[in-house]
């Protein structure tokens, strides 16, 4: 078990340029999905494989001995070597914890204040008394178009409807919940940060495509999402929560050329690229969490023999 439950903890390695280039080839919608999904398969193999690394070192604690039954310790090498990898797993396990619930207390105390900030009543629009442009789409029930006077006067009528629709699209798609998830995946793994920066980028392609939608002028919804760029740039920086999604985020001038372009994906059909990237990816994904069943399955094998439920091989 020990060589093989490796393998989820390096594959992110090799899988996270793979999903990269993948969701370049994917309209902005299937690539946000792919990315997250992607980023959380990720995640959960590579914190089984931490966990399946530290069962066989606790074995070697008596407490742990008598609550499994263990007539002997689990045979994963070396005792010094098992104990070793165990307790530096178990030490990365409890940190990552750690972080991770700070990062969710953190998220829900943002998303408070900006919600009190935003006021009451179930109104879709929320506007802010501050100089500073800014307009965000705010989760929750109802979720809510917060804009602060600012960037409204930045804006003319028809680019304010483009902005608002662009925000309706975040809340109406929920992708809040796809941006938290990838957040807190790459807390997971060193390696699944580069999958916010596409991620997100990915998300507010989706939102623009549908703004231009909405408005029904792709040239208008490129314009408001120029011009909210323009505003906010030099500005001091928003009192924004960080789990939320903005208009005027992310690389603006690829949006506005993307909307710009003629079918409005920013990139050119490859679909032969695309198969083998794809195909590229789902076999990282999969033999990402086969290793890691295969390791738990080996890993119940040696516990029994371990109870003395079967002999040893």
């Amino acid at each position: 078990m020990t060589s093989v439950v490796w393998v989820p903890l390096l594959m992110p390695f090799l899988a996270v340029p793979a999903a990269r280039r993948a969701a370049a080839l994917l309209a902005p919608r299937h690539a946000a999905w792919l990315l997250t999904a992607t980023a959380l398969v990720l995640a959960a193999s590579s914190t089984a494989a931490l966990a399946l690394l530290v069962v066989p070192g606790a074995s070697y604690v008596p407490v742990v001995a008598l609550l499994g039954e263990l007539v002997r310790p689990l045979a994963a090498g070396p005792p010094a070597m098992t104990v070793a990898l165990a307790s530096a797993a178990g030490g990365l396990l409890l940190w990552r914890t750690g972080v991770l619930a700070s990062a969710v207390r953190r998220n829900r105390a943002e998303l408070r204040r900006a919600r009190a900030a935003a006021g009451g009543g179930s109104a879709e629009l929320a506007v802010l008394r501050d100089a500073r442009p800014d307009a965000y789409a705010l989760p929750g029930r109802p979720g809510r178009i917060v804009v602060t006077t600012g960037m409204l006067r930045a804006l003319e009528p028809a680019e304010r409807e483009a902005l608002f629709a662009h925000e309706r699209a975040h809340l109406r798609g929920r992708h809040h919940l796809l941006l938290q998830a990838a957040q807190l995946a790459a807390l997971c793994h060193p390696a699944l940060r580069s999958l916010r920066e596409p991620l997100g980028y990915a998300l507010e392609r989706t939102a623009d495509e549908a703004a231009a939608a909405a408005v029904g002028d792709r040239r208008l919804a490129a314009r408001a999402i120029g011009r909210a760029a323009l505003a906010t740039r030099g500005a001091p920086a928003p009192a924004r929560p960080r789990a939320v999604l903005a208009a005027a985020a992310g690389p603006v001038p690829r949006r506005v050329a993307a909307l710009l372009g003629a079918g409005g994906s920013g990139a050119p059909p490859r679909p032969t690229a695309g198969r083998l990237v794809a195909g590229a990816l789902l076999l990282c994904l999969a033999v990402s969490g086969a290793t890691a069943l295969g390791a738990a399955d080996d890993l119940h094998t040696h516990i029994e023999i371990a109870q003395g439920e079967i002999p040893a091989r």
